[in-house]
């Protein structure tokens, strides 16, 4: 199985920006874009590190390389903001040109601690983390389908239903966000050249 390298930088966890949503583990407060049990994300992935040709080949992959805390808890299956096994999520070129939604992957397994953080040459190596206690948590994903047409991001600042995108707010850094059911949609019937 291929390991992906996210585009989040070591070092990269800084405070929580206002803008982006929070939900506080402490008061376990459900995603409130988790409908039904099930919710929708994007997750973001540089096309020369790990792009959505290489995800159609290897078909499942773990997505490592995550080092920042929210969207890490994400991807952890106790946390009250966690995916669910089941989600689809929109696979996005970012350090692209033009960046762009790209395809389709769906969530199949959580909680699994990201192998890159033990491996001493990685860039992601954390040098506190232990097999018995890991500090870094990753998601296994599978590859759902290509889009008929990338749908750029100058293309959804031009989409209305999009406003409140949380990948269109200025100082938006994490790599993985929920998304509302609306917003998915919009970017599949975009993505399918409707």
């Amino acid at each position: 199985m291929r390991q992906l390298h996210r585009n989040t930088k070591r070092g990269s966890s800084s405070p929580r920006d206002s803008r982006i949503p929070h939900f506080n583990a402490w008061r376990k407060t459900p995603n409130p874009l988790q409908v039904a049990g099930m919710a929708n994300w994007l997750m973001k992935s540089e096309p020369e590190v790990y792009s959505i040709d290489d995800f159609r080949k290897d078909q499942r992959t773990l997505w490592t390389g995550v080092r920042n805390y929210q969207a890490r808890n994400f991807m952890m299956a106790d946390h009250p903001t966690a995916m669910k096994l089941g989600d689809e999520f929109i696979f996005y070129h970012s350090n692209a040109e033009p960046p762009a939604a790209v395809g389709l992957g769906r969530i199949i397994r959580l909680s699994v601690p990201d192998p890159e953080q033990f491996q001493k040459k990685s860039e992601y190596f954390e040098a506190r983390a232990t097999k018995a206690k890991p500090i870094w948590f990753c998601a296994e994903v599978e590859y759902v389908r290509h889009f008929t047409r990338a749908v750029s991001l100058e293309q959804m600042r031009g989409e209305k239903t999009l406003a409140k995108l949380e990948l269109l707010k200025r100082g938006t850094r994490l790599s993985i966000f929920p998304i509302s059911r609306a917003e998915f949609e919009q970017i599949l019937r975009m993505g399918s050249g409707d």
